[in-house]
């Protein structure tokens, strides 16, 4: 039995900026010696995070230490986030990096077993599952050190003018038995280091760690970031530097001093009765920042093309300004929870979270609860005011129950579909881990179920382990959205967010188009609704450097609206060569959607996948990235592409961190909004709903609907006087 030797668990913060502590059994960094029972260490974990032009490069380095008197071969498993792709994986051989190079699956997996078996020193990285990958080293030689990189990138958005930022230290917490298989240690053998560098064209006034109390945030400006932390919790001082407990701007014209001590004094509070539990590294790395209020609905547009290139490629980010209005009509809400065992650790957390969701609901709201286990419980009987004396009756009732059999998740979806009102708009808020293993389990069954009524559906997605893809694509094809979340972040943040969203109307029936410039290969598909504050971003080809017109239509309560703007798209641009990869990783994703939707196999796309994937370095379902001597390479024929390409990328980077961060907003001559941007700092306070205490661990969510009412409440008195 290979034995568990390095562990690193467990999750952090919140949508609503917030800690809270739970037990979780298993971790990424998972370092087994293969076919041994020797102890494996990891002797060193270095993390470096780099934030800028709207995606993250975060780049893991390993040191393995071998203490037994054989050769091994380190088997590392971890976790990447979601809409994360690997794009380098190195190995050190005799003293030297390696960058591995992508090849098909199984050739892959054939040439490092012959390098093993021929003794030569050999790396291999294969995704195992839809949000985890696994490295293979061997040999670690005895009594010596072995040291390994690996890369990843991903889109990184902001949500109500807060962006979020996850590196993940968990597993997820959804296969129980494999989780009781291993033995752990949460101890870090050597040195653990996190590096967090952000770099935002839009001013940012409030960075938070708020789960690692030690952390050090740092800012040289409003553009310029940086979170640090080591396995000690101590990092070194700089200047402007803060300790991140408790520690959040506000803006002085937006409250006055009396109200924003009475805020925080709670809030310090909460935090440091947070830190106290929270000083070992076993939990995800949660950071968050949040942008200044008032900014502009915006256009944004990031690009790479080499010189005297025909064709360059794009990310182009749209961010509705505010005005879309708030929705005065009573709605259905049906809160369907998961009560299933794999849901332990963070139950208790989901029914509080409920009860504070449902105090924000308006009066004239209506509500119902279910759970899902083996069977469904029907907390509340038919529709149910949202009165306080109500909300606290359900809340009550909720806190009384406990966690229980398996996960019919089909069967609690069409329990809340088959009680909806026709007459009344009706929203699904669906809190679980996703992994269904009763009833019905099919992705095509709940696919079918969702688009067969007219109702959107807003999913939390829980823990590392959740499955991503069958609740992701829910609630596309029901035009809601859905949030991931670690097993230990604040639901009460998360379901408030998303009753915030949909209080206010939608653009529905969205086409963006592009025109007076050529463009080909757009994914990923555009959604069919942009709720309020999101983002939608967009990836493609283009040709030439005329200008071009970016014209956004789209439906808001049944009547045309039409966004547009004009700009130029640059001849040349050498600054983000990684929105290629980007670009790659999203259409591979489109692909699978598509193998999704029509209920065929991913298979049917597999060439087309493996291509693409050689093409621009990344690890896919099939294909895996190989590491070898540079002569082993050469001998097998196997161009040393991805070397190439992260050369590049390393040095556009190295140009990036030297150079002024610069605004990549482009509708600045020609706004596409008229209202400034989508930010809950400045959204107008709801009406109704029942007005239950306020849990601390919502506070930091809370904040700007508090201060709005602070602010109404001072114009009411002035007003009365």
């Amino acid at each position: 039995m290979n034995r568990l030797i390095n562990y690193f668990s467990k999750a952090v913060a919140t949508v609503g900026l917030i800690a809270i502590s739970t037990t979780v059994s298993m971790a990424s960094g998972l370092l087994s010696a293969k076919g041994s029972n020797t102890d494996l260490e990891i002797q060193d974990h270095k993390v470096n995070v780099s934030i800028d032009d709207g995606y993250a490069i975060t780049t893991v380095e390993n040191t393995f230490y071998n203490p037994s008197a054989n050769k091994l071969e380190a088997v590392y498993e971890f976790p990447v986030p979601k809409d994360g792709t690997v794009v380098e994986f190195t190995v050190w051989i005799n003293d030297k990096p390696v960058i591995g190079e992508v090849v098909e699956k199984e050739r892959a997996k054939q040439l490092y077993q012959q390098e093993k078996a021929a003794g030569r020193t050999a790396g291999l990285t294969e995704k195992k599952s839809f949000y985890r990958f696994e490295s293979s080293v061997s040999p670690v030689l005895p009594q010596k050190t072995t040291r390994t990189r690996l890369v990843y990138m991903q889109a990184v958005e902001t949500e109500g003018g807060i962006g979020r930022y996850v590196y993940p230290l968990e597993e997820g917490g959804t296969d129980q038995e494999k989780l009781d298989f291993w033995q752990t240690d949460e101890k870090v053998h050597g040195s653990f280091s996190f590096d967090l560098n952000l770099r935002s064209g839009f001013p940012v006034d409030a960075v938070r760690a708020p789960a690692h109390p030690h952390a050090m945030v740092s800012n040289s400006d409003a553009n310029n970031w940086n979170v640090s932390i080591n396995k000690t919790g101590v990092a070194n001082a700089a200047a402007n530097t803060k300790e991140v407990t408790g520690e959040i701007s506000v803006d002085p014209s937006t409250v006055d001093q009396a109200e924003r001590n009475a805020v925080f004094s709670d809030l310090n509070e909460q935090d440091q009765h947070s830190a106290a539990s929270n000083n070992t590294l076993n939990q995800d790395l949660v950071i968050y920042w949040r942008l200044q209020p008032n900014l502009p609905g915006a256009i944004e547009l990031v690009t790479h093309k080499e010189a005297g290139a025909r064709r360059g490629t794009f990310m182009l980010t749209v961010t509705p300004g505010i005005d879309l209005q708030p929705i005065k009509e009573g709605r259905d809400w049906v809160f369907v929870l998961d009560q299933s065992g794999s849901m332990g650790g963070k139950y208790q957390t989901l029914m509080d979270a409920t009860g504070q969701a449902l105090s924000k609901l308006r009066s004239n709201d209506r509500f119902k609860v279910l759970l899902f286990s083996n069977h469904i419980t029907q907390v509340t009987k038919g529709w149910t005011s949202a009165d306080k004396l109500s909300v606290d009756e359900v809340s009550n009732a909720l806190s009384r129950t406990q966690v229980q059999g398996g996960t019919n998740l089909y069967q609690g979806l069409q329990a809340a579909i088959n009680g909806l009102d026709s007459d009344r708009t009706s929203s699904i808020v669906l809190i679980t881990d996703g992994v269904a293993n009763l009833g019905k389990t099919e992705k095509k069954d709940f696919l079918d179920l969702m688009t067969q009524h007219d109702v959107r559906l807003f999913t939390a997605i829980m823990g590392n382990g959740a499955n991503r893809p069958l609740l992701d694509s829910m609630t596309k094809v029901s035009q809601g959205f859905a949030t991931s979340i670690s097993n230990s972040d604040d639901i009460i943040g998360v379901m408030i967010g998303a009753i915030e969203k949909v209080k206010y109307e939608a653009l529905h029936d969205i086409n963006l188009s592009i025109k007076g410039l050529k463009t080909s290969d757009l994914v990923p598909t555009q959604p069919t609704t942009l709720y309020r504050g999101q983002q939608m971003v967009m990836f493609g080809h283009y040709f030439g450097d005329e200008e071009a017109e970016v014209v956004l239509n789209a439906k808001v309560s049944g009547e045309a609206k039409q966004y547009r703007s004009t700009f130029s798209f640059p001849k040349e641009s050498t600054e983000n060569p990684e929105i290629e990869r980007l670009w790659a990783y999203a259409q591979i994703q489109e692909l699978k959607n598509k193998a999704d939707y029509l209920g065929t196999s991913t298979e049917d796309y597999r060439s087309a996948i493996v291509e693409t994937a050689v093409e621009y370095g990344l690890v896919t379902d099939f294909t895996s990235m190989l590491v070898m001597s540079d002569e082993q390479f050469e001998k097998n024929g196997i161009a040393r592409n991805n070397q190439t390409r992260r050369t590049t990328e390393k040095a556009a980077k190295s140009v990036r961190q030297k150079s002024a961060v610069k605004s990549n907003r482009v509708d600045q001559k020609a706004p596409a909004f008229s209202g400034n941007q989508t930010n809950y700092t400045k959204s107008p306070t709801s009406g109704g709903g029942g007005s239950g205490a306020i849990n601390p661990l919502s506070l930091i969510m809370l904040l700007p609907l508090m201060f709005a009412w602070f602010r109404q409440r001072r114009r009411v008195v002035n007003k009365a006087s």
